[in-house]
């Protein structure tokens, strides 16, 4: 499933005068004169200064460049299937940061997706840290067809981004009530399984080009579903619903918020897999499959929301007409990140 999601960029004041003609005024001494002078020039002056103010800061130089730098940590904890994991902390990182997982393509790293998508200018932008995992087996895919890994605890990759998590809340004072995470293609799917493994972890995601959770599972080894890929496997919301509640048995808690991405033109994980996906997360949050509104913010984009008609909707699904399977765009990870809550739109606690 190889893709490359690419990336993406304030507004014065008057015065008056007047001269002064001839000598003395009649009556007047040249020191309640000079008095006079004074007390009309020295309000003008600090009027001056003022209105100037805003010119020299406008004249000043640029705010400074970003300097943090994308790590890399070692020792994160349990990693059942040695993913590697990078780390950004913004300069402006808030003091109890939000925490962002964004997980890459097929073929990608961590590094990549940091470098190909705007989340680092978002997180520049609002403080939030963000945790790349990077996939370490063949071909650079995430584990989202095992039995291990389509249940909670149960091993291979969720367990070690797992880990990543509770690494960056420990370190980094990271908020364990404002944890989300992002994907795209495989990261999509990774999405979709770490949102259903652990729904008291997380309390959003945004699945760009994905399947439904447990969608890619196979039985003989293979990482492969192309059943699922081909938009083939076709259940009714109340079944991919027990899929996501099998993976947390006994979980009674909130639900994480799910937005979901597709583009209609998808040949590497079909367009069908879109409204499975919608059909799986409103049958999970209990509500209806009809929209409870509609519209395009953009020409190519029709946006349903379910459950809710705000920014923060319990699923919000945007269909791409035209769009290929890099459907990650410029523009929609601030539109992610306003459906998280962390550009400062909506209330970001549960």
């Amino acid at each position: 499933m190889p893709d490359t999601p690419t990336s993406p960029a304030i507004p014065s004041r008057g015065s008056r005068g007047g001269a002064l003609r001839g000598g003395p005024l009649p009556g007047r001494s040249p020191r309640t004169l000079v008095a006079a002078l004074l007390g009309g020039v020295l309000p003008l002056l600090a009027a001056l200064c003022l209105a100037a103010a805003p010119a020299a800061a406008a004249a000043g130089t640029a705010p400074a460049a970003p300097t943090a730098q994308l790590v890399e940590v070692n020792n994160f904890g349990s990693n059942p299937s040695g993913l590697r994991m990078h780390l950004y902390v913004p300069d402006n990182v808030a003091p109890q940061p939000a925490l962002l997982v964004a997980v890459h393509y097929c073929t990608g790293s961590g590094p990549a997706f940091h470098n190909g998508t705007e989340f680092k200018s978002l997180a520049d932008r609002y403080g939030f840290v963000i945790v790349y995992p990077s996939a370490t087996r063949s071909g650079q895919c995430f584990d989202v067809s095992s039995q291990q890994a389509l249940r909670r605890d149960g091993g291979s990759d969720p367990v070690g981004i797992k880990s990543m998590i509770d690494y960056v809340q420990q370190r980094n004072n990271a908020d364990p009530e404002r944890v989300f995470v992002v994907g795209a293609s495989s990261g999509a799917m990774m999405t979709n399984v770490l949102l259903g493994n652990y729904p008291d972890v997380f309390r959003a995601g945004a699945s760009f080009a994905g399947v439904p959770h447990s969608c890619f599972a196979t039985t003989d080894g293979s990482g492969w579903n192309s059943a699922c890929a081909n938009g083939q496997i076709n259940r009714s919301g109340q079944q991919w619903g027990d899929l996501v509640r099998g993976a947390y048995p006994g979980y009674d808690g909130p639900r994480p918020r799910v937005q979901i991405w597709h583009g209609t033109n998808d040949d590497t994980l079909r367009y069908p897999n879109f409204g499975e996906q919608v059909e799986q997360w409103t049958n999970v949050h209990g509500v209806s499959e009809n929209p409870s509104s509609t519209d395009q913010p953009q020409w190519s984009w029709t946006r349903t929301r379910y459950g809710g008609t705000g920014d923060q909707a319990p699923v919000e699904a945007i269909s791409i007409s035209g769009g290929s399977h890099n459907v990650l765009q410029s523009g929609m990870a601030a539109r992610a990140i306003t459906f998280f809550g962390l550009d400062g739109t909506g209330a970001a606690a549960r």
